[in-house]
């Protein structure tokens, strides 16, 4: 017996040392490919790159390629750049962030409010208003990309509403859909609490902001990670709806799309520099992501199991 359990125990940490092996790598080879100084575009065949080299995280920052010794001027626009009339343009890494924090504030919001009504009310339609949302949940959000973009053209045409303000609104109006998680965390919370609270004179708002939101600190994590993450490398929205309109300085760019035009208008087969711009792009994108997903692990955990318990 010991040693058939030595035998399945070593085969289920082989399969599994494969499978890290599998995943983790395209990873490393990104973060080593944006290290690369290596100007021909064949280095991307190689797992470790032939030259090191800063220069594509420099060429990032300044918004600038190096074609064999020429500096030129990039198409996109990363963390921002000053225009030929002197003006500051916002470059589309910040126009991420931007977008990012006020959508995770406002699907944060909506989905709490409609997760705590559907967990400590009750009124009629309330079962069915439940199924039903779950069923419109299974359709993908971009079925409905083409009539957004018409809505918003026939309010302001000529893309006035096309914005990045308008963009954060829409990755936000379907969060209280995504009640069920947070439901069920709500669920797990006696209900007695709020009883006591009512019989000292506490409203309803007063029980859920003073008393619930404090004791929930897990799943409201849960969620607003979720609802950042969401906008942050979402590209289908953002080209659709703010991609119509060329930009000379891209100031209407997310990070999706300025990485998408890193490879597309940058010609990758005749400009190689933009591989590896590209390269040293989307580990940038990463960096934010991994930092906050190690600080809030525990609590985002805490909320998928907590939230799990009941529905």
């Amino acid at each position: 017996m010991k040693t058939r359990r030595i035998v399945a125990d070593s085969l289920v940490y082989l399969i599994l040392t494969l499978i890290a092996v599998v995943w983790i790598s395209p990873i490393i080879w990104l973060v080593l490919q944006s290290f690369s100084g290596d100007p021909n575009t064949e280095s991307a065949a190689y797992f470790i790159p032939a030259r090191w080299s800063f220069d594509p995280w420099i060429m990032l920052a300044t918004n600038t390629v190096n074609i064999n010794g020429s500096i030129e001027t990039a198409r996109f626009n990363w963390f921002g750049m000053i225009t030929s009339n002197g003006s500051l343009a916002i470059g589309s890494f910040i126009n991420t962030i931007w977008v990012s924090l006020l959508s995770m504030i406002i699907s944060t919001v909506l989905t709490l409010c409609s997760s705590y009504a559907f967990s400590r009310l009750r009124f009629r339609g309330r079962t069915m208003m439940m199924r039903l949302i779950l069923i419109l949940g299974m359709f993908p959000g971009f079925l409905g990309m083409i009539v957004i973009y018409w809505t918003l053209e026939g309010l302001a045409p000529g893309g006035g509403l096309r914005n990045l303000f308008m963009l954060a609104i829409i990755y936000s109006a379907g969060a209280g859909m995504n009640y069920y998680v947070s439901k069920g965390f709500f669920d797990t919370i006696s209900k007695q609490i709020d009883e006591a609270a009512m019989v000292d004179g506490a409203t309803r708002f007063q029980i859920f902001y003073k008393i619930t939101l404090p004791l929930s600190k897990p799943i409201v994590v849960n969620v607003a990670l979720a609802a950042f993450m969401a906008p942050w490398g979402e590209y289908i929205t953002s080209a659709y709806i703010l991609g119509g309109a060329k930009s000379p300085t891209f100031d209407n760019w997310t990070v999706a799309r300025a990485l998408y035009g890193m490879l597309n208008d940058g010609d990758f087969n005749s400009r190689p520099p933009y591989w590896r711009i590209f390269c040293a792009g989307a580990v940038c994108v990463a960096i934010p992501t991994t930092i906050i997903f190690m600080f809030m692990q525990k609590y985002y955990v805490a909320g998928v199991t907590g939230g799990a318990v009941k529905g």
